[in-house]
C-alpha cells in the first residue's frame, strides 16, 4: 500500500508541515504510520472548512466513524488516508474506537456553540490533541504509562496556542473558542469577538489564556524527566507553543492580525527541540 502512504505524506507536508517535519525525527520504520495518523487528523480538522454547513459535516464525520468501525471496507480501501490509517491501526494493534472518540470530539467544530469554561476547553483539547499525541506515542513504541499527565498538558498548551493564533480565522467562520467565562471575566462579548473588535478587555482575556497555556507548559516541563525517549517525536510540535505566545506579550499586539512564526523559524525550533528535548516545554 505504498501509494496510500505516499499520499498521506504529501497531504501532511502540504496541510500540516509542523507535524510532517516532526515525523521526520521518528524512526524510519514508524513514519508511515505517524503520517497516516496525522493525515487523518488533517481530514477531520478541516471538515468545517470543506463542508461549511453542519449537516454535510456530520455526514463526513459519520463516514469516518463507519470506516473505523469496519462498516465501509470497500470505500475505506479506496480512500488513501483511510486505507493507510486502518493498516497502521492493525499493525500497532490500536483500537479504532480511540480514533472514533477523536471524531466525536471534533463534532463541536461544526457548530457555533460556546465553550462555557476553561475546564470545557481543557476537555476539548484532551479529547482531540492529547488523544492524538497519545496514539502517536503508541505507534512510536513509547511506554506512556508514566506520561499521561505530560500528554494532557502538551495537548492543552498546543490547543490554546492554536486558538490564540487562529482567532481571526475562527471569528470569520462564526466561531469563538475563547471560553465564555474568560470573556465574561473581562467584560468582552462574543459578538465583539465575531466582529473582530480589538479592545484592551479582549487583550486581557487573551492574556489570561496565554497564562493558562504557560501553566500547562510548566506542568509538562516538570514531567519531562519521566518521558520515554520514544515519545519525543510526538511531542515536538509543542516546542512551537512558547515562541508563538511570546510576540503576543509585546506592546502593539493585534489579536486579529498576529503575524505567524515564519516557516524557517518553525523548522529551526523543531530541529533544536529534537536535539535538546528540554526545549519542547520551554517557557
Amino acid at each position: 500500500m505504498p501509494n496510500h502512504f505516499e499520499h498521506c505524506a504529501a497531504l501532511v507536508r502540504e496541510a500540516d508541515r509542523d507535524h510532517y517535519l516532526a515525523a521526520l525525527f521518528a524512526p524510519a520504520d514508524r513514519r508511515d504510520a505517524l503520517l497516516a495518523l496525522y493525515a487523518f487528523n488533517v481530514e477531520i480538522g478541516r471538515v468545517r472548512d470543506v463542508a461549511r454547513e453542519p449537516m454535510p459535516g456530520e455526514i463526513r464525520l459519520q463516514w469516518w466513524r463507519e470506516v473505523l468501525n469496519g462498516e465501509r471496507e470497500g470505500e475505506g480501501a479506496a480512500h488513501p488516508v483511510a486505507a493507510a490509517l486502518i493498516e497502521s491501526l492493525r499493525q500497532y494493534k490500536i483500537a479504532p474506537e480511540r480514533l472514533s472518540a477523536i471524531v466525536d470530539a471534533h463534532t463541536f467544530d461544526l457548530y457555533d456553540d460556546p465553550l462555557p469554561t476553561l475546564d470545557d476547553l481543557d476537555n476539548y483539547a484532551v479529547m482531540t490533541r492529547s488523544a492524538l499525541i497519545d496514539i502517536a506515542g503508541e505507534m512510536l513504541g513509547a511506554d506512556r504509562s508514566r506520561s499521561m499527565m505530560l500528554i494532557r498538558s502538551a495537548g492543552i498548551a498546543y490547543t490554546v496556542a492554536g486558538i490564540l493564533s487562529g482567532l481571526s480565522r475562527h471569528a470569520a467562520r462564526g466561531q469563538v473558542y475563547v471560553p465564555q467565562e474568560v470573556l465574561d471575566r473581562h467584560g468582552v462579548t462574543r459578538e465583539q469577538v465575531l466582529a473582530r473588535q480589538e479592545s484592551e478587555p479582549l487583550k486581557s482575556a487573551l492574556a489570561e489564556l496565554r497564562r493558562h497555556a504557560r501553566r500547562q507548559l510548566a506542568a509538562g516541563r516538570a514531567d519531562m524527566a519521566d518521558a520515554p525517549i520514544a515519545l519525543l517525536p510526538a511531542l515536538l510540535p509543542v516546542a512551537l507553543v512558547a515562541p508563538s505566545l511570546r510576540p503576543m506579550d509585546r506592546r502593539g499586539y493585534e489579536p486579529f492580525d498576529a503575524p505567524p512564526l515564519s516557516q524557517l523559524r518553525r523548522q529551526w525550533l523543531l530541529w533544536r527541540a529534537a536535539r535538546d528535548p528540554d526545549r519542547i516545554f520551554g517557557a
